[in-house]
């Protein structure tokens, strides 16, 4: 594991003493290259839980695919899905949403069609496709454990839509799409991939350092005393801003630059190694004042 010292954004930034939540992204983070999660993270989560530290999650995934790990990992905290634009209770009931504007939907999928990328359309708990037989439909079904609704057209669709997503196997495309979308839409989306063939499309102030707000704020915690983990560009707005910000091994360098430290990647236990090592000596359990907020 690496040191990187002060934050590359923000040399003078250093990190906290102090964590009170940690909120972590699932793909390529908590999980496994195999979509699992190992005995070392449980424990680690365990760990964090006896010592009053809640953990929750924020990931690209809509809220079913999120859902499908909370009881392996005793987790009944809330989550940010959607790249953090929707956050729910416990109980799957939405706390608080931020959608899309219609014409910034259709300006998106105008681009889509014309680079021959394909989009789907996630509105709450809908997922939603024009194509059922596409080639990454069946393997994210499969992965977050839910069906897709298939529709002839998105025309009815525009309104509520917390997330679009351009998959393709032409990464190369994707990323120039990331650019092109991105400075389309500049000012009113956040544009970024959530891996190497997914581009998300969310709302301007959709993203991990919005979700990451919220979450310590429902905690009634400073971010300066939340621990953050992630690996990809989608979570860079939470790891600039964190009290503690951890990247994955294998994040590339732009990522990895915007984190006080680097751990092992997600195919060596790296998110349990990064809790063990960087956020466990720093934890102090939530106060009484801070409750009847349930850590679990």
């Amino acid at each position: 594991m690496t040191d990187n010292g002060q934050n590359g954004l923000n040399p003078g930034r250093p990190p906290a003493s102090r964590i009170r939540l940690v909120v972590s992204d699932m793909d390529g983070t908590l999980l496994t290259p195999e979509k699992q999660v190992t005995r070392h993270s449980i424990a680690a989560i365990q760990t964090l839980k006896q010592a009053g530290v809640p953990v929750c999650l924020v990931s690209s995934r809509p809220p079913g695919g999120m859902e499908m790990y909370f009881d392996v990992l005793g987790l009944h905290t809330p989550y940010g899905a959607l790249n953090g634009g929707t956050i729910f209770n416990a109980d799957r009931t939405i706390r608080s949403r931020l959608s899309l504007d219609p014409e910034a939907v259709q300006e998106t999928l105008d681009m889509l069609k014309v680079h021959d990328i394909e989009a789907w359309l996630f509105r709450g708990h809908e997922w939603l496709v024009t194509n059922a037989t596409g080639a990454y439909v069946e393997p994210e079904a499969k992965a977050v454990r839910m069906t897709p609704t298939a529709v002839p057209s998105f025309d009815d669709y525009r309104q509520d839509v917390g997330k679009v997503t351009g998959s393709s196997a032409d990464y190369e495309a994707l990323m120039r799409q990331e650019l092109e979308i991105g400075q389309l839409l500049e000012g009113r989306a956040s544009v970024a991939r959530s891996c190497q063939c997914f581009l998300d499309i969310t709302p301007k102030d959709a993203n991990k350092g919005y979700a990451l707000r919220q979450l310590a704020s429902f905690y009634n915690i400073p971010i300066e005393e939340v621990a953050c983990i992630g690996d990809m560009n989608n979570d860079v707005p939470m790891l600039s801003i964190g009290g503690l910000s951890i990247a994955m091994g294998q994040s590339k360098p732009e990522v990895a630059e915007t984190a006080h430290f680097v751990t092992a990647p997600n195919s060596e236990d790296g998110w349990a190694k990064a809790i063990e090592q960087f956020v466990l000596p720093r934890v102090a359990p939530l106060s009484d004042s801070s409750a009847g907020k349930t850590v679990s």
